[in-house]
């Protein structure tokens, strides 16, 4: 396995790219964080922790749809706007509650499309949509959708607390196939049975509930080494990965597996004595996960193979999302 040509693939992918942007945005938003005192974590993470005095925090994220997964299937990407929601929210070790959607309609016939994946997503996760915004002659289409969603205080998992020493793990679901028009989108749960997703979700509330994971992501849109960038970036430290050691579907190439969207994919780190209890809790819910790691104190993400190693982010120069 040829890590040069990994890390090159990783640092030109356009999900990784794409994220660039976001410090421009949230380094702008920063100073409105303080206003109410409700926001514990924001930015950085998979969904906004909020302290509104109740037991529980409060979780909320957005995501918007990609343009091309919109135009390749949009019943899809209604489905997949739920799904990235859900996730969002699991990775916090949280349960969703409700949905909130912002639908532009250009073409009605796609826009019921969207709509029917969308009534798939809320079904097969078990979360509805409450309510939202229409605007009903756009001249594109485009779809964002907003999840609220609750955790224990004390089950919450963060996504900048990662220390030196932890170890790196990826938990993802490898029962799956990609999809047709959009390859890159490994669809793990479309097909399946709502208690088998909603089993493999329960994995992380497991890992959260028992405490042994220090920080997670949900695998997004840049990738395994992208999503695993961001959170090391965030907690203010680097890592090194041996890519021979990440669990991945057979027949499936290195390059694009690094470069793919999982439907249930968390990449998360623990303390070296908790490690192997993260993974026999995975395991029990029929999701594959290994170490494949070590959280290391100089900032940069480094990937082996057992023979040579190479950088594949310094965040002295490079930048994913930004550190909050």
């Amino acid at each position: 396995m040829d890590v040069e040509s990994l890390a090159s693939a990783v640092r030109s992918f356009k999900g990784v790219n794409r994220k660039r942007e976001i410090h421009r945005v949230t380094s702008l938003l920063k100073e409105t964080l303080g206003l109410s005192g409700v926001a514990v974590r924001s930015f950085g993470e998979d969904a906004a922790v909020l302290d509104v005095g109740w037991e529980n925090y409060l979780l909320v994220a957005v995501d918007s749809m990609w343009h091309l997964l919109l135009d390749s299937d949009p019943f899809f990407a209604g489905y997949c706007s739920v799904l990235v929601n859900v996730n969002d929210v699991v990775a916090k070790g949280g349960t969703p509650i409700a949905l909130l959607d912002s639908l532009s309609v250009a073409n009605w016939d796609d826009a019921s499309k969207v709509i029917k994946g969308m009534v798939f997503g809320c079904k097969k996760f078990s979360v509805p949509v409450v309510g939202g915004h229409l605007h009903p002659d756009a001249p594109v289409a485009s779809l964002s959708v907003m999840v609220i969603g609750t955790v224990k205080k004390e089950n919450v998992v963060f996504s900048d607390t990662a220390s030196p020493g932890d170890r790196i793990l990826l938990a993802v679901d490898l029962d799956g196939r990609f999809h047709e028009r959009f390859p890159y989108a490994w669809d793990s749960t479309s097909w399946k049975p709502p208690e088998e997703v909603k089993l493999k979700l329960s994995s992380m509330w497991s890992v959260a509930e028992a405490g042994l994971a220090t920080a997670a992501k949900d695998v997004s849109n840049p990738g395994i080494l992208g999503t695993l960038g961001m959170l090391l970036e965030a907690s203010g430290v680097g890592g090194i990965v041996n890519v021979e050691h990440i669990p991945k579907p057979p027949n499936v190439s290195m390059e694009k597996w690094l470069c793919s969207y999982p439907g249930f994919g968390v990449v998360l780190t623990a303390k070296a004595s908790k490690a192997e209890e993260c993974i026999k809790l995975f395991r029990s819910k029929g999701v594959a996960v290994s170490i494949i790691g070590e959280v290391i104190s100089a900032g940069k993400l480094i990937i082996a193979n057992g023979r040579s190693e190479v950088e594949v982010f310094n965040f002295k120069y490079d930048r994913i999302s930004g550190k909050p």
